[in-house]
């Protein structure tokens, strides 16, 4: 990356900067890849944060099927993360995995997971798991809150037999031809899953984030307290692909001493230490032993630690020193915090992150953990909070006595409660993949590069004022 016609006087964060287009050989969005090359399986440079609020195990299984990672969070019990890991193993591939009901459940119930639109819809099974059939999401918006989603069956919806079905692009002819935007997937009458149209067409265009046997790829976070090394092997056992030691600040003995640890162990996973925001706190990392470096201090939407301790750094300016210690030494750095528009995380790959870790951004998504609330207005939105905040505190500490788990309260900082809406034309994780990775895409073809390293060397970075940057939004109105 080179900086055109200006020089840094100052730390920068992604609004004071904007790319300059260069001469492009690069005919067309598609021509572009977007795999990280950071030792993982992704395929795409996007990484769901480790929040209770962002990454379960549905989101993680939805991002790895489109090429990414999510982190499933330190916070979950180990036997609960092992059995998160576990789960998204199992799940499709080539298929989307099903919301499952009960017949007796309830129409109200249903809501709080999926909501009233095309291309989404539930599965019923009966107590002995057998498939009963497949309801399609619109039509719950015209049935009673407590009618019983059993009585909502009449007749069975087509359904797609999985040996038929040779590629993603026959799946969608089929079901274009079938005028279906829904249908459920079977196998010798067992349903593996379920596709819409859009998932089908999405088949073509992303390549999964898969393991050596083929599964969907899992990242799991770690915290530095404890015996971490008996965690990371159990968690290597249930099948995680990338271990992420996560604490708040990154830069300190206790953090070195454990990645030291986990890398003696030799699991052969790659390991992610941070947060940090200094080239000195990388070469640290990375001689314990650490392949990423997750990099950001204060700019998530839920984190207020800049605010109560002045401690942090302009998000630009940390990726683009960071990247470059870090590429100096083999190693790469993973963007954590401060994306709200796809041109953001362009800017953050522009500054040589190999992958961008989105949080809140998520939150607000079908997949996200969590049920769907309505407001007052009727939108539907989910709880997000930070991991420091008192909420977050309070749940990773419930197994301390009164006292002691008051004293971790009394200095909890950050959100703990705020409403992530969900765009109504966007309410799935893989609508904000598209629009995303569309922007990256076309930042690519802007510089001329056909690849993430390429747009590490080719992207070229202006410095603008805050009018400059107010100039480049659309207006939602006529002026």
């Amino acid at each position: 990356m080179q900086f055109y016609r200006s020089t840094a006087g100052n730390d920068l964060t992604y609004s004071d900067v904007f790319l300059v287009p260069s001469r492009s050989h690069v005919g067309s969005r598609l021509d572009v890849s977007l795999v990280p090359g950071d030792g993982t399986s992704a395929t795409i440079p996007i990484v769901a944060a480790n929040m209770n609020s962002v990454t379960g195990p549905r989101l993680a299984a939805t991002l790895a099927r489109r090429g990414g990672l999510g982190v499933l969070p330190q916070d979950m019990p180990l036997q609960e993360l092992d059995a998160a890991i576990r789960w998204v193993k199992r799940q499709p591939v080539e298929f989307d995995t099903p919301f499952d009901f009960a017949p007796e459940d309830t129409v109200e119930m249903a809501l709080t997971q999926v909501p009233a639109t095309d291309g989404h819809g539930i599965v019923l099974h009966d107590s002995a798991g057998k498939f009963l059939g497949c309801i399609a999401a619109s039509r719950l918006a015209s049935a009673l809150p407590d009618a019983k989603l059993g009585d909502l069956l009449h007749g069975a919806l087509t359904s797609l037999a999985a040996d038929d079905i040779n590629s993603p692009r026959e799946a969608f002819d089929a079901m274009n031809e079938a005028g279906l935007d829904f249908a459920p997937v079977l196998r010798h009458g067992v349903l593996i899953g379920t596709l819409s149209k859009t998932s089908a067409l999405r088949a073509t265009l992303y390549q999964p984030a898969l393991d050596g046997h083929g599964r969907l790829s899992v990242a799991a976070a770690l915290g530095i307290n404890g015996d971490i090394v008996t965690k990371a092997k159990a968690l290597a056992a249930a099948g995680v692909d990338v271990l992420v030691l996560d604490t708040a600040h990154g830069h300190q003995d206790q953090m070195l001493r454990a990645v030291a640890a986990v890398a003696a162990a030799n699991l052969g996973l790659p390991i992610v230490a941070g947060n940090v925001v200094t080239a000195e706190a990388v070469n640290d990392l990375v001689s314990a032993g650490a392949n990423i470096i997750k990099v950001g201090v204060g700019p998530g939407a839920m984190c207020t630690t800049r605010m109560m301790t002045a401690v942090g750094r302009p998000q630009f300016s940390a990726v683009l020193e960071t990247a470059a210690a870090a590429r100096a030494v083999g190693a790469h750095v993973w963007a954590d915090g401060g994306v709200r528009y796809p041109r953001d995380v362009a800017l953050a790959l522009a500054a040589g992150a190999a992958s961008v870790m989105v949080g809140s951004w998520f939150a607000g998504t079908v997949e996200a953990p969590g049920r769907l609330i309505a407001d007052e207005a009727g939108r539907l939105y989910k709880e997000s909070w930070g991991m420091a905040s008192t909420k977050a505190v309070k749940e990773r500490f419930s197994r301390l006595d009164a006292y002691e788990l008051a004293r971790k309260t009394l200095f909890a900082e950050g959100i703990s409660s705020s409403r992530i809406y969900l765009d109504p034309l966007r309410p799935s994780i893989e609508d904000l993949l598209d629009m995303i990775t569309s922007g990256i895409r076309s930042s690519f073809t802007y510089a001329g590069a056909h690849s993430v390293p390429e747009f590490h060397d080719r992207a070229l970075v202006g410095i603008q004022s805050a009018a400059g940057y107010e100039e480049g939004k659309a207006l939602p109105v006529s002026w």
